[in-house]
């Protein structure tokens, strides 16, 4: 509280307005936050889909502080279409992460990275037009960020899964420099040592997803 009335003194934020959990409870509250946000632990066990509708996440990675010309696009861009279940969820980085080697850990993303951004769109309209409009969308303002995010390679959070930024073709056949495309911007440098992980452990490839890490062997696919 201390630190954010000095920083951010307007928000007016007040410690009655503020709730501290556990990560597990805070967990539970974002999985449930269309619901009741205080439930039990157990709630966590409902397999039972939140909404039926469609969902296209993307992500970034900023480094540098962006210009108030640059935040009043994304606002315009925010703006001008009528849709909602639009979230650009903004997550600070620093701290303790950036006392982590990138290379500790396969997630790489720390020195150096101011914040995340997560682009965040859900719509319940059904059909091929509905579809194409809210990724024409997402897209577009993903493409006018292009210049205030990090770059080679632009990196992206591999838990908002993209298949934008490439995939695998089919089951069990991975082409390796198709595969550094997406795996080098989820991973940074640790990318190739996951594919020595991952030939070591399951050389039968049988883990495999759109965007699964390769085989060594696949250099040659």
């Amino acid at each position: 509280m201390a630190i954010l009335s000095k920083t951010f003194p307007e928000l007016g934020l007040t410690k009655e307005e503020c709730k501290e959990k556990s990560w597990i409870e805070s967990a539970a509250s974002a999985a449930n936050r269309f619901q009741i946000e205080d439930q039990p632990l157990e709630a966590l066990l409902n397999r039972t889909p939140i909404t039926h509708g469609s969902f296209k996440l993307k992500s970034d990675y900023v480094k540098e502080p962006m210009t108030k010309a640059a935040i009043q696009g994304i606002w315009k861009r925010l703006e001008s279409q009528d849709i909602e279940g639009v979230t650009l969820a903004v997550i600070p980085y620093g701290g303790r992460m950036n006392q982590i080697s990138e290379s500790k850990i396969p997630f790489p993303h720390r020195a150096g990275i101011l914040y995340q951004i997560g682009y965040i769109l859900g719509w319940e309209e059904k059909g091929v037009e509905a579809e194409k409009r809210h990724l024409n969308w997402i897209r577009e303002i993903y493409s006018y960020m292009t210049p205030f995010v990090s770059k080679s390679p632009r990196a992206a959070y591999v838990n908002y899964r993209d298949l934008d930024i490439g995939s695998n073709n089919k089951y069990g056949k991975i082409n390796y420099k198709q595969a550094c495309v997406f795996g080098s911007k989820y991973f940074g440098n640790n990318f190739n040592r996951l594919v020595k992980v991952k030939s070591d452990v399951d050389p039968y490839n049988f883990f495999w997803h759109e965007q699964s890490i390769p085989l060594s062997s696949d250099h040659m696919v």
